[in-house]
């Protein structure tokens, strides 16, 4: 678990208010960062990979601030296509010989 210093610390060309505000956007979302929440907010490696891919949105290629979204929101969909996958990938393996080959057979 990171704090918000921490994370900023990572990154040379990141202030806090920046971070702050991919936050109040939605964009990360930390533990703690709920609204009507005082805690303080905490990072965890998933929102450290995320905060990369903004970061290098943003100040490596240049993305306008409002395609940001739509960039995320798309690779969200990719992951989330991918968890599916995997999942249908599990049970068509607990299948039978006969039903894994029918499947294959059909694909």
């Amino acid at each position: 678990m990171i704090s918000l210093t921490s994370v900023v610390a990572l990154f040379s060309d990141l202030g806090e208010a920046e971070l702050v505000t991919w936050v109040e956007r939605g964009w990360v979302r930390p533990e703690g960062a709920e609204p009507g929440s005082d805690a303080d907010w905490v990072f965890h490696e998933i929102d450290i990979a995320r905060i990369r891919l903004i970061h290098d949105l943003s100040h490596r290629m240049e993305l306008e601030a409002d395609a940001i979204p739509l960039v995320l929101s798309l690779l969200d969909q990719v992951h989330e296509l991918r968890f599916q996958l995997r999942s249908v990938l599990r049970a068509v393996e607990g299948q039978p010989q006969a039903v894994r080959e029918a499947i294959l057979a059909a694909l």
